[in-house]
């Protein structure tokens, strides 16, 4: 029976042969996946290089290249003055000349007002690194209207890590705003925050990001030099430039008319340069030398009432060291102490020993913290000797906020000064 069935459904029995193989088409398929790998490769490439850096400096900020600023010595200024002094050579007796008149030329109007001009060309030339910083204030009125409060002053571009504008100011300007705006010289404008501040002396540090100034300000702007303050004499000519009399971009000229007064701040000791140039009791800015150079910062805080009128400034190279530091994003070192030096001459007629001597401790300070009182004499720090308040401020300025260091004093007593060791630990002024 079953092979009946089977011869009678033969006629529908075939035989399955494998396809041929199409060379082509597979060499085809094979050029198409290669093609699509390739385009997908240069895709994923191009992606990654686009995206890369922006997830880079979302995930892992660059920090910004550490600001270093060349600090000044009186001991290298002295160097220098006597290096650059004139060297005269005796001429033998037997060529003497007899002695020639020496006929003065009469100078006219315009040699002076050719000196000026070439004077206001440096001021000009400095106006580059001057801005001006503004501070926008939100408030409301007595009937609870909101309105917007601004405060300006004149800054300085002190520094370009290629990553940020770095701008120096007074803090009082900005203190307490809610948005702070620097404008420069081809009034552009541009946000700025607040990298650091001084609470002793008022400075603040400003940082504008570098992606947002355009290349046509960049081309506009200069980066200030600071100059060596510290070989600047009685005398010296000097040209104001900020906004010494209230306006911006104001050039003014003058003398430097003392070199000898200083005021004693928290923890440090600074010379002030006084002028004969007429100024505002608000003014700010600085004073540069007749090589563009900054030598001295101008806060008429620290002038006299009877100064008031004229200008005033601190002499910068007292400042660098703090500047570098907030600069970096530091905080400057805070113990709490008012100082002056004792002398060979105060010592002996006295009998004081030498080193800094505390005239005052602030309250709630860490000086006080500690038990350092006024009348005490600063006679070693962090295991080093104190000969003045300089050599305080700078191993102070060596610190950091939250260390501890251990400062030797001499306390008077009963019959004598008794020495006494103290653990202080440094702090931040705000």
């Amino acid at each position: 029976m079953q092979q009946k069935d089977d011869d009678q459904f033969s006629f529908i029995k075939e035989k399955i042969k494998e396809k041929p193989v199409n060379k082509r088409r597979l060499l085809m398929q094979a050029g198409f996946t290669v093609g699509m790998a390739v385009v997908f490769g240069l895709v994923a490439s191009l992606v990654f290089t686009y995206f890369q850096p922006k997830f880079a400096e979302m995930f892992y900020p660059e920090e910004p290249p550490a600001v270093m600023i060349p600090q000044d010595s009186i001991a290298e200024t002295e160097e220098t003055e006597e290096t650059e002094e004139p060297q005269t050579e005796a001429v033998p007796p037997e060529t003497e000349q007899p002695p020639m008149e020496v006929v003065m030329p009469e100078l006219e109007i315009a040699d002076l007002q050719n000196v000026q001009n070439k004077l206001y060309a440096v001021g000009r030339e400095a106006n580059r690194f001057v801005v001006t910083v503004t501070g926008v204030k939100s408030d409301t009125d007595w009937f609870n209207n909101a309105y917007e409060s601004k405060g300006q002053a004149s800054g300085i571009i002190i520094a370009d890590s290629g990553q940020e504008l770095l701008i120096l100011t007074e803090h009082k300007v900005i203190s307490d705003v809610q948005q702070v705006y620097v404008t420069f010289i081809n009034d552009v404008t541009v946000e700025a925050e607040i990298k650091k501040y001084d609470g002793n002396t008022g400075i603040t540090v400003l940082s504008v990001p570098r992606a947002s100034v355009d290349e046509e300000t960049m081309n506009a702007i200069s980066v200030a030099q600071l100059g060596n303050s510290l070989a600047t004499t009685q005398g010296a000519l000097v040209i104001a430039v900020g906004s010494p009399l209230g306006t911006n971009y104001s050039i003014l000229t003058g003398n430097i008319t003392s070199t000898n007064n200083s005021i004693s701040t928290i923890d440090n000791n600074y010379t002030v340069f006084t002028t004969d140039i007429v100024g505002s009791s608000d003014g700010s800015g600085v004073l540069v030398n007749t090589n563009g150079e900054i030598i001295g910062l101008v806060m008429q805080d620290y002038g006299n009432e009877a100064d008031q009128s004229t200008l005033t400034a601190l002499s910068i190279s007292e400042l660098k060291q703090m500047i570098q530091m907030m600069s970096n994003g530091m905080d400057v070192p805070y113990i709490g102490l008012q100082l002056s030096t004792v002398t060979t001459d105060i010592a002996k007629e006295n009998e004081i020993p030498k080193g800094a001597y505390i005239k005052e401790v602030k309250m709630d300070s860490p000086a006080m913290a500690a038990g350092l009182q006024s009348g005490d004499v600063i006679t070693k720090m962090g295991g080093e000797a104190v000969y003045t308040a300089d050599s305080y401020e700078s191993k102070l300025l060596a610190l950091e906020p939250g260390d501890s260091v251990e400062i030797v004093i001499e306390r008077q007593g009963t019959e004598k000064y008794e020495e006494i060791t103290c653990t202080v630990e440094v702090g931040v002024l705000k």
